[in-house]
């Protein structure tokens, strides 16, 4: 178990991902504007990453499949995964060596509340 354990983390793509939220009209930045959303995930090849994401006091669940350089996003709160799941699209910025720029649209599955148009930031481990 532990050779195993050891082989999956020597072998695997991590990374760290944000979104970016923009302060209301009156107020400044902060760092909570980047920490807020913050989340890890982990890449099993090229194509496939799963992860949680903080998601202001709760946590989500999402999960993408890469296709070169753009993207395909479910992320969904633990709670209630089948009945507020979000789906979207997104492209992957390389900026500079493993750190990426990552826009996004995304909807909720389940309603018809319109989008929500995201920046998010990545690194690659």
């Amino acid at each position: 178990m532990t050779l195993t354990f050891t082989t999956l983390i020597a072998s695997a793509q991590f990374m760290i991902v944000t979104n970016i939220n923009q302060p209301a009209d009156d107020a400044e930045w902060e760092v909570s504007n980047f920490t807020d959303n913050m989340g890890i995930g982990y890449q099993f090849d090229d194509k496939i990453t799963v992860g949680i994401m903080k998601n202001g006091e709760e946590y989500d669940v999402w999960g993408r499949y890469n296709i070169n350089s753009m993207y395909v996003i479910v992320q969904a709160p633990t709670d209630s995964i089948t009945n507020a799941a979000n789906i979207g699209v997104g492209y992957s910025l390389n900026v500079w060596d493993k750190l990426y720029i990552e826009p996004s649209y995304s909807m909720p599955m389940k309603d018809n509340s319109g989008g929500e148009f995201k920046v998010g930031v990545a690194y690659r481990f």
